[in-house]
């Protein structure tokens, strides 16, 4: 759903994943998402290279989607040693030769951290290209604001100087809530 559609670009994402031999005798096959392709047209599984046992497929596009309310979230990816993008990847099960549906790419770290907390999906990070890299960079310059820091003040009023032991005064009470169970006892003797 977009808001604001002057602070909103997409471009679509081809998702590069390679197939290599597993390394250990549990997992016949590894697989990693290694590149993409800005740009791309709409690809299912195509296979783009081959060396020995080693595959790499353009397995999915996806839209890339920038939103203007998230530019913190490009900033701190883009501050990185190595920007990148986050594919998110869903396993299916029993499927040897296409073993992952792709559900989302995307530039924002905080939105692929949601993705991580959650055992379901797989999320691979990726290096930007240079020209995406650029293209991100370009928004974030439009659309991003420093927020001041505003650092919050106390209230003057003290509320540690009373403490009369009866609990919440609002709430009627047939006796001290607060008070020691022994000295009832003592009281009734």
């Amino acid at each position: 759903m977009i808001h604001n559609p002057e602070k909103y670009r997409s471009m679509p994402l081809g998702i590069v994943l390679r197939r290599a031999p597993g390394v250990t005798r549990w997992a016949k096959w590894s697989w990693k998402a290694t590149s993409v392709l800005p740009g791309a047209e709409k690809a299912k599984w195509r296979e783009l290279r081959r060396e020995g046992e080693v595959v790499e497929y353009h397995a999915a596009t996806l839209t890339l989607e920038l939103h203007g309310a998230e530019t913190e979230a490009y900033v701190h990816g883009l501050g990185a040693d190595v920007p990148c993008v986050y594919v998110v990847m869903r396993p299916v099960a029993g499927n040897a030769e296409r073993p992952f549906k792709f559900a989302l790419v995307t530039a924002s770290p905080y939105e692929a951290q949601d993705y991580c907390d959650s055992a379901e999906e797989v999320v691979e990070k990726v290096a930007m290209t240079p020209g995406l890299r650029a293209w991100v960079e370009e928004f974030v310059e439009e659309f991003h604001h420093e927020e001041e820091f505003v650092k919050r003040r106390r209230d003057r009023l003290r509320t540690d100087r009373k403490q009369d032991g009866i609990g919440d005064p609002r709430i009627a009470k047939p006796a001290d809530v607060y008070a020691s169970p022994t000295l009832k006892k003592k009281r009734l003797a």
